[in-house]
């Protein structure tokens, strides 16, 4: 707990880009299978174009997913996660699941 406490700035920025709402959302979606960009789009409830245009970008720049020209006309990109992106794969879905199993007992401390 103490080491969490005391991220250094770059472990903590890390943790803050790979670690927010879309990121998780993105990470999540492109475990299943590469995606193009309106696909990520509508699987991910209430995300805007931007915000998927920059989650991605940053994903992108992590080293977390890969982007992919399609040379089609007219041009499309497709979006897979990386090695290191799969790495997440676990703790992903190990925080889904609390999310679902403990959904009850936060609205009920909410109330």
């Amino acid at each position: 707990r103490r080491e969490l406490a005391e991220l250094s700035g770059a472990r903590r920025e890390l943790l803050d880009q790979t670690l927010d709402k879309w990121s998780i959302s993105v990470l999540a979606v492109l475990c299943d299978g590469p995606q193009r960009f309106s696909r990520l789009r509508s699987e991910i409830e209430g995300i805007t174009q931007k915000s998927l245009s920059q989650t991605l970008r940053r994903l992108e720049r992590n080293g977390m997913i890969h982007r992919r020209v399609i040379d089609t006309s007219p041009i499309a990109v497709e979006y897979r996660i990386s090695d290191l992106g799969r790495t997440l794969e676990a703790p992903i879905a190990a925080l889904q699941a609390w999310a679902t199993q403990s959904l009850v007992d936060v609205e009920a401390a909410r109330d």
